[in-house]
């Protein structure tokens, strides 16, 4: 682009942990799209208010099913130099499958872990 660049709204959302409570992040921001209602960005802090991870949220819109989601999405550990990408579905042997109707039974803590692998 040659200067003209059109401002975008984002939300920033953030989170810290509970007094009294663990958690493996102390405070996450999320910047979220006002257009999609979807995470772009996700800054995640150690205990000792350092920034630890930076998560993205490639958004591509599905023109098919009209609706917006994610082509890639990134996740940046800072301190030990290591990303991993997910939800490549180039990479897939099929597309999300949208029209998929889960029953409640299917998230049960017993059938989580029955669908989990060790």
């Amino acid at each position: 682009m040659s200067g003209n660049r059109a401002l975008h709204r984002m939300w920033e959302v953030q989170g810290n942990v509970k007094q009294g409570q663990r958690h493996i992040y102390a405070q996450r921001n999320f910047f979220v799209d006002e257009d999609s209602w979807m995470i772009n960005l996700a800054d995640h802090y150690d205990g000792r208010g350092t920034l630890w991870r930076v998560g993205e949220g490639h958004l591509a819109h599905n023109y098919v099913e009209k609706l917006p989601g994610y082509a890639i999405e990134t996740l940046y550990d800072l301190l030990a130099g290591r990303y991993i990408a997910l939800g490549m579905y180039t990479e897939e042997v099929s597309a999300p499958q949208y029209d998929f109707v889960p029953s409640y039974n299917q998230f049960t803590p017993a059938a989580l872990r029955a669908a989990g692998v060790r």
